[in-house]
């Protein structure tokens, strides 16, 4: 997502009233890019159901990789100078949280369990798509409303067993004609520009990382970098970093390079104290911490100072709960580094993350990769 060119008008002014925003005239926005990004987080891609992401994904990388493999976890590998040394893993889960379906009633209404970590709060009134063997099937989900609720229901915690999918159907037969148990089920998949260059939609975590690591890809195909690089749109981060898991120990990576979102902060009634300071449109996050290799942090900070890319710092004194820390703890170690995109109201359906950092990050990782070679030494110090 390079500039198209620079100052180019911006976007947010308003006009009749309403906040504008032109993609043609986005100046974080590669038209091409955009459309990419815009058609994986339109597409469906449940933890264990990630083809139809994954599909786009070998299409749009055959251009710029040298080899593209699928491992049998369903893991995309596309691979840049392979026969390169060290070997470079970069890692964006493409899977995203959503439901299956476990029961239908006699009424025809289906009953749901959590594929990943689903806030039943945010749920009730969503509008749904079940991803069935004959297409999808749109609905809603129900609850009792407040109206009806006793007086020590309302302000209770909202419970995903208490909740339903209403496809319209009459009855049990008429669901099941459509709809098998274990068809997985999302948020209605759409990305909605908003002022400025932000952007909505309900699967930025993590699908905005895959688009990452694919664009950084992208931009090394032009460079003549040294080491072997291998961009991975990994499976099943959201129920336990298991591609990253399977896909390191394939690659055996020297480094690893993680990008996922990461909690920004700048809304209201969030503790900073807690949270730390993490703006949208500031720039990618890089970690520190434990889970972090600090040589690898020191040639990503150096890198942005050096080619003026805006990046933000962030506190992780643990293990990350990212591909990070599945691809730190494959084999022997790898030297392993997370970049995080600032994202707005994670799991839900209104994720909200800003194109400038996509772009920013994109382009750190690029030039960081650019600057490893044989030499490169990992090691602590």
């Amino acid at each position: 997502m390079i500039r198209e060119a620079a100052g180019a008008p911006g976007n947010g002014a308003p006009v009749g009233g309403r906040l504008r925003f032109d993609v043609t005239r986005n100046p974080y926005v590669r038209k091409e890019s955009y459309e990419f990004l815009k058609v994986i987080e339109e597409t469906p891609s449940p933890s264990g159901f990630e083809q139809p992401v994954q599909r786009l994904v070998r299409q749009r990388m055959k251009p710029y990789a040298d080899r593209i493999e699928t491992d049998v976890h369903g893991n995309v590998i596309v691979a840049l100078n392979p026969k390169g040394t060290p070997r470079v893993m970069l890692a964006g889960h493409c899977d995203q949280i959503g439901l299956m379906t476990r029961y239908i009633d006699d009424n025809g209404y289906i009953f749901v369990a959590a594929i990943g970590g689903i806030d039943a709060s945010v749920v009730p009134g969503s509008r749904v798509v079940v991803h069935t063997r004959n297409g999808p099937v749109d609905g809603v989900i129900g609850r009792k409303p407040v109206h009806v609720l006793k007086p020590e229901e309302r302000g209770a915690k909202v419970e995903l067993r208490e909740l339903w999918v209403d496809i319209g159907a009459k009855s049990r037969k008429e669901t099941q004609d459509v709809v098998s148990i274990g068809d997985p089920i999302t948020f209605r998949l759409e990305m909605v520009p908003l002022a400025n260059d932000l952007v909505t939609s309900p699967a930025f975590d993590n699908k905005c990382g895959t688009f990452v690591v694919m664009e950084a890809l992208r931009l090394c195909a032009v460079k003549k970098i040294r080491c072997a690089l291998f961009a991975v749109s990994t499976v099943q981060e959201e129920i336990g970093l298991r591609g990253a898991r399977t896909s390191c120990y394939g690659l055996d990576p020297q480094a690893g390079i993680a990008v996922d979102v990461t909690h920004a902060t700048d809304y209201p009634d969030i503790d900073k104290r807690v949270n730390g300071d993490i703006k949208l449109g500031q720039g990618p996050t890089i970690a520190t911490g434990p889970n972090i290799n600090p040589a690898l942090e020191d040639l990503l900070v150096k890198t942005a100072k050096a080619r003026n890319i805006p990046f933000q710092k962030e506190a992780a004194p643990g293990g990350t709960g990212t591909d990070a820390n599945a691809i730190q703890l494959t084999r022997a170690g790898v030297a392993t580094a997370l970049v995080g995109i600032p994202n707005r109201y994670m799991h839900t359906q209104v994720e909200v993350v800003s194109l400038a950092d996509l772009e920013a990050a994109a382009k750190l990782i690029a030039e960081t990769v650019s600057r490893i070679d044989r030499r490169t030494n990992f090691i602590p110090r």
